[in-house]
């Protein structure tokens, strides 16, 4: 998955950067690669591509379209001006390329941001001309031949030289290179700006002028004065002189939502009305300038941090939003540390940026999901540049200690497999590009051809006609992922327990495909490549998934549940009350209200399971309390009667105390766990 955005961030600026100096990536890998000339091109060719057709469709001249363009985009980081000063620069040349049926690949070759070197094939998006290339190529130059566009090509100038374009540059620039927020007073890695590595990426600073106000750190003396972790929560309620912080969040176990990712955990997302002439209009570029200095990911949206409604339509919230549901103490308690282009390999270079202190925070849930880059580049052989199991192994456990070291003591990390991106091919490969949909001659198979050709590709090793590539891509992604199991069930850490998730692609798909979708439609119509939003809903509840049971276990308790399939208060009590059956542990109850507050209350149930922890005396065994109990109320344990009030209708008491003894604790809680954490997410989800 090589930085993608940096190929389609000159298309929005049209030509105003060249890819190499204003998008490389800070931490590209050495085995990417460093082709500057196939950014530029395919650049060239998408703009070029988007004028020709802005002219179809509005039945303009080009002049007129490549001015109907400019006033699409917003005034914001000078889009419009500079749009404006390369029409001035450049537009005539293109005017009188496009009017001699030039098509943009023979545009772009003709002024020479696309090259074809010595001993290298033809690279080129669209069919061939009717006449030979070298025929219709030289022919073009003859149209230009005396224009100062060739001049400054072949001075092998950056257009970033240029001093009204100095200042765009720069802020991308320092967009991709710094790992932390740009604007930061106080150095505390948190930020009152929302772009730039800003609050889109991690919780809201509210106090950028103290380094030791910060989201996710345990209060300072209960935030009696101030509102030491950001939560919204301090003070001292004037009724009992309690503070807030201590009334409200006390024993509620509050942790933050951590990812490591790559460019689908960033959320990589470019607007289709971007590219498609049909489409645009004044508000089609509205939030380019943000998703420029966003690094065209949308982690505001993601699947894991999102704090956002969805754009889509989607109702589904992100794990943050469900931390925080549950627990409005996790309030700004969230970090994405995912870029575009990253790996196992470079990993260990933009780590430090995650805020963790062992010592003052509060622990938190990792994500660690680097899907793709490690079998992903665009090489045009790419099989050699892949990680090795044992090299993956090594960059990991370096990954590991390092989080050891930071997390404070209860923190969990998940290690995510790597995908089948077969499916990438098999679904998307004969239909229509955005770019070939108004003349059906632009198939996926013909980007995917010129992206290789390229050498700029997000993942040649899927992205091909090669099926013997595609599948040794796929065996080497099973090999790094068994590695990833093999970590999680073989080492230990004292700060965290460990787990690992399958992605378990093929299940959301299958689910997609219930809900009346088309398995296509959830990846990114443009790049063809990144998991798109509709996709990111799944993902969300697939990160607890069955892999976390062996296939008997899960059985037995899918079984047990199946005659309820919503993961509801109600069922979280039949989890909860068999793992106390199996464990012995006992949560006690002074009085109806308290019982009726603790089987809705998903932080109660959790803090009597976690802290309690079967220590608490048999006080009362009915609901009713230790004194409204009769008969024989008051020889039935609590969690006994709380199993059987709870229970699906249809199953019999004996059959569910049963199954409880014949499972195991350490899994029914896993299963607990799942519950507290996802909420009202449907179970049919994890259990098919």
């Amino acid at each position: 998955m090589q930085s993608p955005w940096k190929i389609l961030t000159v298309a929005p600026l049209f030509l105003l950067l060249s890819l190499q100096s204003s998008a490389s990536p800070a931490y590209d890998d050495s085995s990417r690669p460093r082709d500057s000339n196939g950014h530029t091109c395919v650049g060239c060719v998408l703009v070029v591509s988007v004028i020709e057709q802005l002219a179809q469709v509005h039945n303009s001249t080009v002049q007129a379209s490549m001015e109907r363009l400019c006033s699409y985009l917003p005034e914001k980081l000078l889009l419009k001006t500079t749009c404006y000063l390369v029409i001035d620069k450049f537009g005539s040349d293109i005017i009188k390329l496009l009017s001699a049926d030039m098509n943009a690949d023979v545009v772009c070759h003709t002024l020479e941001f696309c090259k074809q070197n010595t001993g290298q094939p033809l690279c080129h998006l669209y069919p061939l001309p009717k006449e030979t290339w070298k025929f219709t190529l030289e022919k073009a130059r003859q149209i230009v031949q005396k224009s100062p566009i060739l001049k400054y090509s072949r001075s092998g100038s950056d257009i970033c030289s240029l001093p009204v374009l100095a200042k765009i540059c720069q802020k991308i620039k320092l967009a991709i290179e710094q790992s932390v927020p740009f604007k930061d007073v106080d150095s505390d890695k948190y930020s009152v700006f929302p772009t730039l590595r800003g609050y889109h990426w991690r919780g809201r600073d509210c106090n950028d002028s103290n380094e030791s106000v910060y989201p996710g750190r345990r209060p300072d003396n209960w935030d009696v004065h101030q509102d030491s972790n950001c939560n919204g929560i301090w003070g001292i309620d004037p009724k009992d002189g309690i503070p807030y912080e201590k009334k409200f969040c006390e024993g509620s176990q509050p942790r933050g939502i951590i990812l490591l990712g790559d460019s689908p955990g960033a959320h990589f997302h470019i607007s289709p009305e971007w590219i498609t002439a049909s489409q645009m209009s004044l508000n089609s570029f509205i939030n380019l300038p943000t998703a420029l200095t966003d690094e065209l990911d949308w982690p505001q949206l993601s699947g894991v941090t999102g704090f956002l409604d969805s754009t889509v339509g989607i109702k589904e919230k992100s794990i943050y939003l469900r931390l925080w549901k549950r627990n409005h103490c996790n309030h700004r308690d969230y970090q994405n540390i995912s870029r575009n282009g990253a790996s196992s390999r470079n990993l260990k270079k933009f780590i430090e940026s995650l805020s963790r202190n062992k010592m003052l925070d509060y622990p938190a849930i990792v994500i660690y999901a680097m899907i793709g880059n490690d079998v992903c580049n665009g090489k045009s052989d790419p099989v050699p540049a892949m990680t090795t199991p044992e090299k993956l192994y090594s960059n990991v456990m370096q990954t590991l200690k390092h989080l050891n070291s930071h997390l404070p003591d209860g923190s969990h990390v998940i290690l995510y497999g790597l995908p089948d991106g077969t499916f990438l091919w098999d679904n998307l490969h004969n239909r229509y590009h955005p770019l070939g949909q108004l003349n059906k001659d632009v198939t996926y198979e013909h980007l995917y051809s010129f992206l290789n050709c390229l050498q700029v590709s997000p993942c040649h090793g899927w992205m091909s006609s090669n099926k013997t590539l595609r599948t040794l891509t796929s065996e080497r992604a099973e090999q790094l992922s068994n590695t990833l199991k093999k970590i999680a069930t073989s080492e230990k850490f004292t700060n965290f327990d460990l787990f690992y998730m399958d992605f378990a692609f093929h299940e959301i798909i299958q689910e997609w495909q219930k809900r009346g979708g088309q398995s296509w439609q959830l990846i990114e119509p443009v790049d063809g490549f990144h998991p798109n939003e509709r996709k990111s809903v799944f993902l969300r509840g697939m990160l607890m998934t069955s892999q976390t049971l062996d296939n008997q276990e899960w059985t037995q308790l899918t079984s047990w549940i199946k005659g309820n399939l919503t993961c509801n208060s109600r069922t979280r009590e039949w989890l909860c009350c068999c793992l106390r059956i199996v464990s012995g542990r006992r949560c006690s109850s002074s009085g109806p209200k308290s019982w009726e507050r603790r089987i809705h209350s998903t932080p109660r149930l959790n803090r009597c399971l976690e802290t309690k922890a079967g220590t608490e005396p048999l006080r009362s065994m009915h609901p009713w309390g230790a004194q409204g109990g009769r008969g024989l109320g008051k020889l039935m344990p609590q969690t006994l009667w709380g199993l059987l009030r709870h229970r699906p209708k249809g199953v019999s008491f004996s059959s569910i105390f049963a199954k409880c003894l014949s499972l195991n604790e350490e899994r029914i809680w896993m299963t607990v766990q799942l519950c507290l954490l996802l909420g009202s997410v449907t179970l049919p989800l994890f259990l098919k």
